[in-house]
This record gives structure tokens, C-alpha cells and sequence, in this order.
């Protein structure tokens, strides 16, 4: 079988590290890249010598009309995914986006409406998906291990404000909003993911402090199994890394994730179990090819992306409103 062709729209620190990981697969070739930064493009050719002499392009457009490709991956400013997604799979190519996939619900519609009648693969590169500790919560949960989900804890603490000051992603315009758009995209993302749950309603809290877009966020959650919820996202903690927090209560047993790290605590007892030696997980990129050699399903479909932009979407309303919003799930 011929290598999948791949194209990659967005060269930055984020995207070289999934041109490696393609590169290490024998079944891929990357074929050409592009951004609209010339220095972006030119620190993807000097760490990989293998791309050094592929064509390069500053308008994504002219890179899909020039190169015979089948597949795309996306690593630009948010707010550009919407229009390169849609473009990609009008050239019949599969498309991974990063995160998050789209900035509206109406252009989550679109997408995903898109990708149905190309029939091609679209995904997002939320990559706890193929994380063997979150796999592992999340089939607890589906197996009724927990019994009834009844409370959702979920902090995320980093120091985003001071490490994204006078880039793209405090620029409204490219990022369409702040750290809950970014890296609490993510958050939002695994606890729906791992608990099945659907958010009925928000009411959210946010400050922004010298910038155009949320730093901080408190989000208080009702889901519609009559379970609640709080997400954290702290965006201007004086620490430098990031620090993680979930805890998921259920009528039959706790789990506690700190760091990635898994501890359960069941009904009856008081012992708190260490969750170790769990089977390795995969990246994004590699489930993307298998989904295109149908050799898997696809395991970050598009329609997460949709729930979790219907909740930031609501949760920026609550905010502006200062009122609950009803997350409108279709």
C-alpha cells in the first residue's frame, strides 16, 4: 500500500512534534508544509532533516492546490480551524485539527456536516483520549463501576496569562477566547468524555485582567442526570507548569485523578486504592492514520468537539449575562 501523503497547516513548536511522530510511521510521507511565518517553517526543516527540501507555503490554499496529498494535519490559531477544515475536506482530504476544533457551535454544525458527505476522517487531537489512565476511568464509569455519577471536580492550574502575553492567544481574534478555549479545551473535553454526561446548564465566572480574552474561569455545572458539577481553570497562578485536578463521585465509588495519577476509593470501605501498571496508550497521530487505513475507529470524532465549544459558548454568555445559560445540545 502507498504512504499516506500528508500536509501540515501550522509549523510551530505544537506541530513539529506531530511531524515527528509521522515521520517515525513507515506507512506516512509528509509532502509539503506550510505557515505564515517563514521562521516557523524554517525551525521545522532544521529539527527534521527529512522535510528540509519539501515545498513550502505561506497560504494554505496554494499548498492545497499545489500538492497531490491525502490527508492534512491542522496546528494554527483557533479561529483560523473553521475555514482551513472546510477547505481541506473539499480537496478530499482527511483532516486532525487541534484543539479547539472550532470556536462557534454553527461552525461545529458545519464541519461535522462537512466531513459526512466527503466521507472522510475528521478529528481532533485531544490526546488523553488514547491515555491509558483516562481510557481507564472512562470504562469504570461505562461499566457502572461508580454506579450513578453524581459530582464533578475539575481544576486546571497554570501560569497561561504570564506565558501567552503579547501572543496570538490573547488576541481575540485568532484565539476566539481565552485559557478556557486553549488548554482548559481540554479539560472540559476529558471530563466529558470520561463521565458520558451532558451539561444542562452554566453559570460561569470569569476575569480577564488586562486582557481582551478569560484568564481565570469558575463554571458550576448541572448535567442532565441531575449530577453537578464545578470546572476550574486558573489562568494567572504564579507557579510555572500545570497542575491537575479530577475527582468524579459516584453512588458506588470515587476516583481521584491528581497529575494523571488515579486513586479509587469504593462505597464501603476506607482504604484509597493506587491505580498502577495500566497498558500504554497511543497519540493522535497514530490513530488518525489506523482510522485512514481502517484499521480503528476514529477515537476523538468530531462531535466532541462540538460538545465542548456548545459549553464554552455558554459559559462566555453566563459570563457577559451574569445568569445561568442552558447548554443547547444538537
Amino acid at each position: 500500500m502507498a504512504p499516506i501523503r500528508m500536509g501540515f497547516i501550522g509549523c510551530g513548536g505544537n506541530a513539529r512534534g506531530h511531524i515527528g511522530r509521522v515521520l517515525e510511521m513507515g506507512e506516512c510521507e509528509v509532502v509539503a508544509l506550510c505557515d505564515s511565518s517563514e521562521g516557523s517553517l524554517q525551525a521545522a526543516c532544521e529539527h527534521y532533516e527529512d522535510v528540509a527540501s519539501l515545498p513550502r507555503f505561506v497560504d494554505y490554499k496554494e499548498m492545497l492546490d499545489s500538492v497531490e496529498m491525502d490527508a492534512v494535519q491542522i496546528s494554527t490559531p483557533h479561529t483560523l480551524h473553521f475555514e482551513q477544515i472546510m477547505a481541506s475536506l473539499d480537496k478530499g482530504l482527511h483532516v486532525l485539527s487541534e484543539k479547539p476544533m472550532v470556536c462557534t457551535v454553527d461552525h461545529a454544525h458545519q464541519v461535522i456536516a462537512k466531513a459526512e458527505e466527503s466521507g472522510k476522517v475528521l478529528m481532533v487531537s485531544y490526546q488523553r483520549h488514547l491515555g491509558a489512565q483516562y481510557r481507564y476511568v472512562r470504562n469504570q464509569i461505562m461499566a457502572g463501576e461508580l454506579g450513578d455519577i453524581q459530582f464533578v471536580s475539575a481544576l486546571q492550574d497554570q501560569a497561561w496569562y504570564r506565558g501567552t502575553m503579547g501572543l496570538w492567544r490573547q488576541q481575540l481574534a485568532l484565539s476566539g477566547g481565552g485559557q478556557l478555549n486553549d488548554s482548559g479545551s481540554h479539560l472540559l473535553d476529558i471530563v466529558l468524555w470520561m463521565t458520558g454526561l451532558e451539561v444542562e446548564q452554566v453559570h460561569a465566572y470569569m476575569e480577564n485582567f488586562e486582557s481582551e480574552v478569560d484568564i481565570n474561569s469558575a463554571l458550576s455545572l448541572r448535567f442532565r442526570n441531575g449530577a453537578l458539577g464545578n470546572v476550574s481553570v486558573v489562568g494567572n497562578s504564579p507557579t510555572g507548569g500545570m497542575w491537575e485536578d479530577i475527582t468524579i463521585w459516584g453512588s458506588k465509588a470515587v476516583i481521584y485523578m491528581r497529575q494523571g495519577e488515579i486513586s479509587y476509593k469504593t462505597q464501603n470501605g476506607n482504604e484509597v486504592y493506587e491505580v498502577s501498571n495500566l497498558p500504554g496508550g497511543t497519540t493522535p497521530d497514530r490513530n488518525f492514520v489506523d482510522a485512514i487505513l481502517g484499521r480503528d475507529v476514529v477515537q476523538v470524532p468530531p462531535e466532541c468537539g462540538l460538545r465542548v465549544i456548545e459549553l464554552t459558548e455558554a459559559a462566555w454568555e453566563s459570563a457577559k449575562v451574569g445568569a445561568p445559560v442552558s447548554v443547547q445540545i444538537r
